[in-house]
């Protein structure tokens, strides 16, 4: 199955950078400098390398058509561009960047580019983001300011992948529900699950993995008002009186007879494909799976099961990798790449991510070539991003390991959270101490 981001890759791909803080830890990072060029490249011919990890679904074929085009219309400019595993940019970038043998740009997540910034690998891009003109408002809110650590603005964003509720029209009708009157809230939700159930349908089947049940949970801890970390992200919070409320309902789906108990990886989805089950919570990405396409089926936004609107969205970021012996040329010319790539990213939609660049998104022609995704457009009103503190993604993946436990009823919900936030705040003193407080 298609899979954006990280994928399944996510647990290789934590370690595979903590294996590089030994070897570049803050105690000896290079001072980072910074990038001052804009979009109008002046300077000699270079060549510069841009590493991302987009690998599978559309991006293979789309990346190197706008490379192509770029270099094209830019004869000073060659942009020679390398996909590369998620998993192994996390665990060879730093190093190579050490070495000087990193790219000239590059694109991470969002959860990454704190512990990229904390270790001297990334160039202050600060005046990038003046000098082509962008501000808060060219994208969705707080999303620029999650590119910043300490202060320091180390990335510009690219793309952004929010949650929604898919349907299968088809298993709805068959339990005698309505395909145009969907459910919104807990309520109706709940009352649409069990009309399912009468019919002999689980409706929404549950899991305990990063895709896409770590997602659900934390769409609704920040529904019902919790958040994952505190403000300085010194402790975990998720095991609050709202983490407790979200993973219960999630447990509650299997206890209630929503859900099959001990699904599997992608089970769900492949549930939903296969007339199963009726709803999936799941990414934007899932637009372009052709699995889907053969379904009658359609996205809406994420029921609101708690008190407030909120729904996770992962994010990406253009990064301009400090590498020992950087030539500002080639940096400069990267700067102009990505505000080329930002203003002609419409196409991206096809990947199945969204376009950052509001202005972007906000073109008639996107929808007009993908319809399906006015509902994610709406919900980045109430998204939320990754966590931004160095080493975060290892502190989050306890966060997994609760929800996992829950949902197959290994611990309570409290418990479970309980267990993950005391190892999630050993991770945060040793990262605390790994980068500096």
């Amino acid at each position: 199955m298609k899979r954006p981001l990280r994928g399944i890759i996510a647990a290789v791909a934590i370690v595979g950078l903590g294996a590089s803080i030994a070897a570049c830890s803050s105690s000896d990072a290079p001072s980072t400098g910074s990038v001052d060029a804009g979009a109008d490249y002046s300077g000699p011919d270079v060549t510069i390398t841009f590493w991302n990890g987009w690998t599978g679904g559309a991006a293979p074929t789309i990346v190197p058509q706008l490379v192509k085009k770029f270099n094209d219309e830019h004869p000073t400019i060659t942009v020679k561009e390398q996909a590369i595993e998620w998993a192994d940019i996390a665990s060879k970038m730093p190093l190579a960047i050490k070495s000087g043998k990193g790219p000239d740009v590059a694109v991470l997540h969002g959860d990454d580019i704190a512990t990229y910034g904390a270790q001297g690998l990334l160039l202050d891009a600060g005046d990038v983001v003046k000098n082509l003109g962008y501000s808060a408002d060219d994208f969705p809110g707080g999303l620029l300011d999650n590119a910043q650590y300490k202060g320091v603005q180390y990335g510009v964003p690219w793309s952004v992948t929010p949650l929604g509720l898919y349907v299968n029209n088809d298993v709805l009708e068959s339990a005698g529900l309505s395909t145009t009157d969907l459910p919104t809230d807990a309520a109706s939700y709940t009352a649409a699950l069990d009309a399912l159930k009468k019919a002999g349908v689980q409706g929404e089947w549950v899991d305990g993995f990063v895709f896409t049940g770590t997602f659900e949970f934390e769409s609704l801890l920040w529904q019902f008002g919790g958040d994952l970390f505190n403000d300085d992200v010194s402790k975990a919070t998720f095991n609050s009186k709202a983490g407790v409320q979200a993973l219960t309902w999630m447990r509650d789906l299997v206890d209630k007879g929503y859900s099959p108990a001990n699904v599997a990886q992608d089970g769900n989805f492949n549930a939903l494909v296969g007339g199963k089950t009726a709803f999936n919570w799941n990414g934007v990405w899932q637009t372009t799976n052709e699995a889907l396409q053969s379904v009658d089926h359609q996205a809406v936004a994420v029921p609101q099961i708690g008190t407030q609107q909120a729904v996770w969205s992962s994010s990406t970021h253009w990064v301009f990798p400090a590498n020992k012996g950087q030539d500002p040329n080639k940096s400069a010319a990267a700067a102009a790449f990505v505000k080329w790539m930002n203003d002609n990213s419409l196409g991206w939609a096809d990947t199945g991510e969204l376009p950052a660049q509001n202005s972007i998104r906000e073109d008639p022609a996107l929808l007009t070539a993908h319809p399906e995704l006015k509902v994610f457009l709406d919900e980045l009103d109430y998204a939320h991003y990754e966590t931004v503190a160095p080493g975060i993604t290892t502190a989050v993946a306890e966060i997994t390991t609760a929800v996992n436990e829950a949902v197959l009823g290994k611990k309570s919900p409290q418990d479970a959270l309980d267990d993950a936030a005391k190892k999630a705040d050993a991770i945060l003193q040793q990262n605390a101490a790994t980068y500096g407080g």
